[in-house]
């Protein structure tokens, strides 16, 4: 174990998510409205409408299948009576599926904003570091995923120890240490793409509308009825004209009709 790996493995995740944290604060606090996805659906929609729902999805589940490898360790599989080969097949399959699925989405997505000008122009100069960026880290995971058919090496003894080990402030530099390179190239573009999120439209994730499950319900209110048509008369007759006063019509005014006007005046034209 050398100082690099000290640095990369006990040093560099702590950077990474104090810068993480402070310029996610520094966002908020000088580009409140800038949380937003900058969304360039008025200029196209019809790719968008594949490529979005296909990314975030699968990212999803991308990021579920990552929360249990690196979380959940092996001893707790071990006592649900989940043997290691069942686990490894279902990560492979699931995790595969949705990782392919993922890079497919933002292949559509920039291609989209490559080929559309008015999407292309509406790219900002962290869009064009954080798409390379993003498509680098999933193809290192997918690399990864596959291979677990050929090399025997199991991450849960390595990678995840290195990971929960993190969060005990004693990092286990040595298990990331030892880590196939492709674990740790997607480790490494994994924090370099946590540094830049507060920084890029991936910001956005941190706003999303849960509020919106316990919203008020919107009260409507009616207008009251619409008027109806007089029987044998192509007129329309109001509620407000017709309708009696209290104690008789006040002066001026005919009992039934407003003062100086008669239903053709109150009638639409």
């Amino acid at each position: 174990m050398t100082h690099v790996h000290i640095a990369l493995w006990g040093v560099l995740p702590y950077l990474v998510l104090a810068i993480l944290i402070a310029g996610t604060a520094w966002r908020y606090r000088y580009d409140r409205f800038g949380f937003t996805t900058r969304s360039s659906q008025l200029h196209e929609s019809r790719l968008l409408r594949i490529g979005g729902p296909l990314f975030h999805y699968a990212l999803f589940l991308v990021a579920g299948g990552h929360v249990m490898g690196l979380l959940v360790p092996e001893a707790l599989t071990e006592r649900l009576r989940v043997s290691e080969h069942l686990y490894h097949l279902t990560a492979l399959t699931i995790g595969g599926l949705a990782g392919v699925a993922a890079v497919a989405g933002l292949a559509v997505l920039l291609h989209r904003r490559l080929r559309v000008p008015a999407v292309r122009a509406a790219t900002s100069r962290s869009d064009r570091l954080v798409y390379p960026l993003l498509a680098v880290v999933l193809l290192a995971g997918l690399l990864a995923t596959a291979s677990t058919v050929t090399n025997p090496y199991d991450y849960r003894l390595g990678v995840s120890v290195w990971f929960r080990s993190l969060f005990a402030l004693d990092p286990d530099v040595g298990a990331m240490a030892r880590a196939p390179f492709v674990y740790q190239l997607h480790a490494l573009l994994g924090m370099a793409l946590f540094a830049l999120w507060p920084f890029s439209r991936l910001v956005h994730a941190f706003t999303a509308p849960l509020g919106y499950v316990f919203r008020p319900y919107i009260v409507y209110r009616s207008r009251g009825r619409s008027p109806s048509r007089r029987a044998g008369s192509g007129q329309l007759e109001y509620r407000w004209a017709t309708r009696p006063y209290p104690g008789g019509a006040p002066a001026g005014r005919a009992r039934g009709k407003p003062s100086g006007a008669s239903h053709r005046d109150v009638s639409p034209r």
